[in-house]
């Protein structure tokens, strides 16, 4: 009974983060492909559509998976937060299968506009599914990409840690997913030209598994003819780590569970209001 009981809570964590990183890339590669592909909207859409996904996939998923929707944040919290080892690879697995879902449904919604602005499949249009260095136009190479990945997934991570730490000062009132999608946003406005900000293993690999089966014969490589797949898988979970150890060393040893005497000018955590 134990055992069943524990399948069907996997199989239930799976779900969420399955459903959640469906709904992250319905947004994500929804908005994309109307701004590349559509001619409607701008950078400043992208990176807002992409944190709103990001807060809704979380809302989704999070009661049911913790909704980590990011296989570099669930490295990391195996890593530093006892998150089991067993199930860092089925949840990077449900991940990446939902992404690779919502870009089939994104591919399959915008064929007829996807085969107008770009009849031939190319790297025009590839970024609608995954990224580029450069965003496929600006001089970057894929070791440039490479550290722009690390260091924006460094900073993902490090403040999901912090907005998620209920010895810190964490979001009241469920608030928590949409400052995480703030991040996001953030990080898009910042952190997006070198390598168009996956900072997300399965964001990439599923919706570029996905337009590959659908007519990106080069989906695989960068526009130099670079094998680039790697570059977002590589540099998110290094990133993801490298955020979380610092996060680690430099703010969580001196974060305490007993409450302290409060000292001017420092914000209380939650359990420590009036005595």
């Amino acid at each position: 009974m134990a055992n069943e009981t524990t399948r069907r809570g996997l199989i239930g964590e799976l779900a969420g983060e399955f459903l959640g990183t469906m709904v992250l890339l319905l947004f994500g590669a929804g908005v994309v492909a109307q701004v590349v592909a559509a001619g409607i909207g701008n950078h400043d859409s992208i990176a807002w559509a992409w944190g709103f996904g990001v807060t809704f996939g979380v809302y989704v998923a999070a009661r049911l998976s913790g909704a980590h929707l990011n296989p570099a944040v669930t490295v990391a919290l195996a890593c530093f937060k006892g998150f089991s080892w067993r199930k860092v690879l089925p949840y990077a697995l449900a991940q990446t299968l939902g992404a690779f879902v919502a870009a089939l449904l994104v591919r399959w919604n915008y064929t007829e506009v996807l085969a107008k602005t770009d009849p031939g499949h190319t790297f025009k249009t590839q970024i609608v599914f995954s990224t580029l260095p450069g965003n496929g136009a600006l001089p970057v190479s894929e070791w440039g990409a490479l550290r722009d990945q690390i260091i924006g997934t460094a900073i993902l991570v490090l403040l999901i840690f912090a907005i998620t730490d209920l010895l810190n000062t964490p979001p009241g009132a469920n608030l928590a997913p949409l400052i995480i999608g703030f991040v996001v946003v953030a990080i898009g406005m910042a952190w997006g030209a070198d390598a168009g900000y996956a900072i997300n293993p399965a964001r990439d690999f599923g919706p570029r598994l996905a337009s590959f089966i659908t007519g990106y014969g080069t989906a695989w490589r960068d526009q130099y003819g670079n094998f680039y797949f790697w570059v977002p898988i590589v540099g998110p979970l290094i990133g993801g780590v490298i955020g979380a150890l610092v996060y680690r060393l430099v703010i969580s040893p001196y974060l305490s569970a007993t409450p302290t005497e409060q000292e001017p000018g420092r914000v209380p955590s939650p359990d420590e209001g009036p005595k």
